[in-house]
């Protein structure tokens, strides 16, 4: 005999059932998306699919030496809880990575490993941020909307241009820098792929310490930078990656470092990320997140500890990474650029990092076929997908106000040649209108 739960999935009525931030929380808009392409994918149309920020694994395996090393952890019977901090090999092999790659000597206490960078992200807003309190993010940027609801944080968003390739400058940031307690930086940045370059950085920075040295006068609590560098090792040819503390190492005292694995390894599902940073803040994020259980696996540690002290494989792994990354974004530049040039309303910004290419598709007033006037960039995302059967993301996503026709197109999930097929298609997509 069963037991009938049918309450589970009848609506609910009365008062509110659930808490007033679970109430506000709203859903991703590129998993909307992603479900309109898996619809048409499961009837047989062939989808060029640029909307997800992730890899792959037939097109971006993680390293084979990664993988051998978390089947031999398991093997080893690596299966009960790990640290709360994390694994003393990784949280070690992290610190001598750090003084390798990126020139920063980082004390061990200073290193907190988590399941993945998102409850690292979480864990700094829930360290640093009280109910009320500012949070500056810029324009577009990822999820950091998401993450102030849950905290009851007041967000203080940063419109950003393509004048400054959607990055925030010193200048767009001071008005609000007086009231923050959190500043929120990523780059190379999801979505446009592009970076902070040394001057942009440092000006940021110089503003950070000249606002903390007022308010070291009055008492007042400091304004923390979380640096969300997760795509750092993938930042393109030609283009430095910095960091706040090499600029100005007193910005040591006030950086939060996002990191982990997911991104330069391909290894989005292995779920290993960090926290850098000063160690009285990192001592009460690791309570809070030791509460929440949000751990990465410990095999997933042992051999993750092994892959950074592996200075040779790491330097092949990326290199062929990012050779594959690169052949893709400016096979799509290259294209969007010989678009422009045929006349067609569509613009990209070169790719500087992460796997991700800033495109403008702006055919806005123009007719389709069956006589639809195109006016916003949901009109142009659906013309791309229906008509090109590509999936783009529009800016709006990432919490960017405009209807102007910028868009993320992410290569991390595609092979060149559905690149190549694809291309065509958004032109004659284009041509197509009247």
């Amino acid at each position: 005999m069963s037991t009938d739960l049918s309450d589970f999935v009848r609506p609910a009525d009365g008062a509110p059932r659930v808490s007033s931030m679970a109430a506000g929380i709203v859903g991703s808009e590129i998993l909307k998306i992603a479900a309109d392409i898996r619809a048409m994918v499961a009837k047989g149309q062939k989808i060029c699919n640029l909307t997800v920020g992730d890899f792959d694994p037939k097109q971006f395996p993680i390293p084979e030496s990664l993988r051998q090393g978390i089947v031999a952890a398991y093997d080893a019977h690596e299966t009960n809880y790990p640290p709360s901090n994390g694994m003393p090999e990784l949280r070690s092999a992290v610190q001598r990575f750090y003084s390798r790659e990126l020139g920063l000597d980082v004390p061990l206490d200073s290193i907190l490993i988590c399941g993945g960078a998102r409850p690292v992200i979480y864990g700094v807003y829930r360290t640093l941020v009280d109910p009320g309190d500012v949070v500056v993010f810029p324009l577009p940027s990822w999820n950091n909307n998401h993450y102030v609801q849950m905290t009851g944080a007041r967000g203080v968003a940063v419109k950003c241009g393509a004048e400054t390739r959607f990055l925030p400058t010193r200048d767009s940031i001071l008005s609000s820098l007086s009231e923050a307690r959190l500043l929120c930086l990523n780059s190379p940045l999801n979505p446009t792929g592009t970076a902070m370059s040394r001057d942009m950085l440092a000006g940021i920075s110089e503003a950070i310490l000249a606002e903390n040295a007022k308010r070291a006068k009055t008492g007042k609590r400091p304004v923390f930078l979380m640096y969300d560098q997760i795509y750092w090792m993938l930042t393109a040819d030609g283009h430095e990656h910095v960091t706040p503390p090499e600029i100005a190492p007193e910005m040591a005292r006030y950086t939060v470092f996002v990191d982990g694995i997911s991104k330069a390894f391909a290894a989005t599902g292995v779920r290993v990320g960090w926290a850098v940073g000063p160690v009285d803040v990192i001592a009460r994020m690791s309570s809070i997140l030791g509460h929440v259980g949000a751990w990465a696996p410990r095999a997933e540690q042992v051999a993750t500890a092994k892959l950074l002290d592996d200075a040779e494989g790491i330097k092949a792994y990326v290199t062929e990474i990012k050779r594959g990354i690169v052949s893709r974004l400016s096979a799509l530049h290259e294209g969007i650029q010989a678009f422009k040039a045929q006349g067609l309303p569509v613009d990209s910004l070169s790719p500087e990092g992460a796997i991700y290419l800033t495109v403008r598709v702006a055919p806005f007033g123009k007719k389709t076929p069956d006589g639809a006037v195109i006016t916003t960039n949901e009109d142009v995302r659906k013309l791309l997908l229906d008509g090109a059967g590509v999936g783009v993301v529009a800016f709006q996503a990432f919490g960017y106000p405009d209807d102007d026709g910028w868009f993320r197109m992410s290569v991390g999930a595609v092979s060149l040649r559905d690149i190549q097929e694809a291309l065509p298609r958004i032109g004659e997509a284009l041509r197509s209108l009247s």
